[in-house]
C-alpha cells in the first residue's frame, strides 16, 4: 500500500517553499521568492503554483492534507496570524482558512519551530525520544519541545519560543524589543554583525578581503574557520559558547534525552560541537551535563516534513 501523500509549506521572509511529502520523506520540493510587497493574497496565490509544481502528473486525490509552517507569533489554534515581523501586512489573516478554501483540504497551521520540531520528532534525529528540545539558529532563534512524548504547543499553540529567555542583564536588543535574550547573542544576525566588526577592523585578513566584493554573513565565518582562519575560529568559538550558555539553559528547563540544532549556523556546528558541549560539561547541574547536542537529520526539510507530518496526523490521528 502508497504512503498516503501531504504537501508542507514553508512561509518565510525570503522564500516560500512547497514539498509533497510521503513516509516523511520529501518527494518534490519547489520554492519561489516570497512576494512581500503582493502580501498575503499574492503569496497564497505563491502556494497555489508551487502546489501545481510539485503536484505535477500526481492525482491530487491522493493529497490528504495540507500543512503550512509560519513564523510567529501566531495562534496556531484558529490558525490566525498575531503578525510576522518579516512580512507586513499579515496581521490577523486567516491563513488556515484560505488555505483550505484553496485547497479543499483538511489544513493546519504550525509555528516553524514546533514544525521543524515534529519533523525531527517523528522522521529525524529525534525519531524513538520522548523527550526532547529543537533549536533553530538562523536570522533568530526558535524551536520546539516534546516532553513526555508529547509536542508542547502551550496557549494559543505558541510554546516554543526559545529564543527570547534572558542570558545577560544587559548586551545587545534582541528582535523582540528585549536585552540580553538568547537569540540577540546566538543567533544567525548576531553572528554576522560581530563577523562585519571583525571585518572591518581588519580589512586584509580572510572576513576583510570578502567584506570588499560581498556582505559578510555567518557562512563566510564557517568558510574561513574550515581553511583555519583564527579570525574566524576564534568567532565561532564565541558563538559556541553563546550556545552553550542558551542550550544549558534549555537542558535545564526541559530536561531532554537530546538536543536537536538545524538552522543555518548549524552547518558550522562541527566545528563547533566541541566547545558547546564544553560549556554544557560546565554550567549543567550533574544530572544535566551529559546530554548531548547533535545536528537536524532533515537539514533545511525539518519544518516541511513537519508541516506536512502534523497535517497528516490530524487526519489520520492513529499514525500520531
Amino acid at each position: 500500500m502508497r504512503d498516503p501523500l501531504s504537501i508542507g509549506f514553508d512561509l518565510g521572509g525570503t522564500q516560500v517553499r512547497a514539498a509533497l511529502v510521503a513516509g516523511g520523506v520529501v518527494r518534490r520540493r519547489a520554492a519561489v521568492l516570497t512576494d512581500v510587497a503582493g502580501g498575503p493574497n499574492a503569496v497564497v496565490g505563491q502556494f497555489r503554483a508551487l502546489a501545481a509544481e510539485i503536484c505535477e502528473g500526481v492525482d491530487f486525490a491522493r493529497i490528504k492534507a495540507i500543512g503550512i509552517a509560519a513564523p510567529g507569533p501566531m495562534d496556531t489554534q484558529t490558525g490566525i496570524v498575531d503578525h510576522i515581523p518579516t512580512l507586513p501586512g499579515w496581521n490577523e489573516f486567516p491563513l488556515r482558512q484560505r488555505l483550505a478554501e484553496e485547497f479543499l483540504r483538511p489544513t493546519i497551521v504550525e509555528n516553524d519551530g514546533i514544525a521543524a520540531a515534529y519533523g525531527e520528532w517523528k522522521h529525524g534525529a529525534g525519531k524513538g525520544l520522548d523527550h526532547l528540545v529543537y533549536v533553530t539558529v538562523s536570522t533568530g532563534i526558535g524551536g520546539g519541545v516534546v516532553v513526555d512524548g508529547r509536542l508542547m504547543h502551550g496557549r494559543r499553540g505558541m510554546a516554543g519560543h526559545v529564543g527570547h529567555f534572558q542570558i545577560a542583564p544587559d548586551g545587545p536588543v534582541c528582535s523582540c524589543g528585549a536585552v540580553g535574550c538568547f537569540e540577540a547573542f546566538a543567533a544567525g544576525t548576531a553572528l554576522g554583525k560581530r563577523a562585519n566588526m571583525a571585518a572591518a577592523s581588519d580589512p586584509s585578513g580572510y572576513l576583510g578581503s570578502k567584506a570588499s566584493s560581498e556582505k559578510i554573513v555567518p557562512r563566510h565565518v564557517v568558510e574561513g574557520a574550515r581553511l583555519d582562519d583564527a579570525e574566524c575560529l576564534a568567532l565561532l568559538r564565541e558563538e559556541a559558547e553563546y550556545l552553550g550558555v542558551g542550550f544549558t539553559g534549555l537542558i535545564h528547563l526541559f530536561s531532554p534525552q537530546r538536543l536537536i540544532m538545524g538552522g543555518g549556523v548549524a552547518k558550522g556546528f562541527d566545528l563547533m560541537s566541541d566547545d558547546i558541549h564544553a560549556v554544557i560539561r560546565r554550567n549543567a547541574m550533574a544530572p544535566f551535563k551529559d546530554v548531548p547536542v547533535v545536528v537536524a537529520a532533515l537539514g533545511d526539510d525539518c519544518g516541511l516534513v513537519g508541516a506536512a507530518a502534523l497535517a497528516l496526523a490530524a487526519v489520520e490521528p492513529a499514525d500520531r
